[in-house]
């Protein structure tokens, strides 16, 4: 006898009431994918990206900068994803303001700190949703050899060695040595 097994897809709204577990958790196509939550070093070079971008928000350039906020990023299947960082523009955030849910939107950047544990697919898979979905920036740290891979939804990637400086055209003025940020 063959037992088959029904995959019972969730929504981005049933993923937002769902128990805490103290898991790290995203939705990608419907499915709940947990993870182990990330390490010290991964928090820290997290919290340095979000130290960076909220002082060039408040520069005065606005927006919103959050740590692992969820975006849902596409509909039925839904795909939410939390990036270890994330920007929205002053012009994108909803009339009603920063939701307390999940973003209905895609960020204007992503950022995404590679740990241990993660595979090039999963990499490739989140930088696909996030493009696809109309992130127009996503960098991926790479804390081992201290670079980044700034990928644009043109489909192109520049890397960004720990001696340059990271600067990006959607963010006019920001910049920092990108060795500082794992630092």
């Amino acid at each position: 006898m063959v037992e088959l097994r029904v995959r019972t897809l969730v929504t981005a709204e049933e993923f937002w009431h769902q128990p805490d577990n103290d898991k790290r958790r995203e939705l990608v196509a419907g499915e709940v994918v947990e993870k182990m939550p990330p390490g010290g070093t991964h928090g820290g070079i997290a919290a340095r990206f979000a130290t960076r971008l909220i002082l060039w928000r408040e520069s005065g350039h606005g927006g919103y900068v959050g740590v692992e906020p969820g975006f849902v990023l596409a509909k039925e299947p839904d795909t939410v994803r939390g990036p270890d960082v994330a920007y929205v523009s002053a012009e994108r955030i909803p009339e009603g303001g920063v939701p307390s849910a999940f973003w209905h939107l895609a960020p204007d950047l992503a950022v995404e700190i590679v740990s241990p544990d993660d595979t090039a697919v999963e990499f490739q898979d989140k930088v696909r949703d996030y493009l696809d979905a109309g992130t127009p920036l996503v960098w991926v740290a790479y804390p081992k050899t201290r670079e980044i891979l700034a990928h644009s939804k043109d489909g192109t990637a520049r890397r960004f060695g720990p001696d340059d400086t990271l600067e990006a055209e959607l963010l006019p003025g920001f910049s920092c040595r990108v060795a500082s940020l794992f630092e």
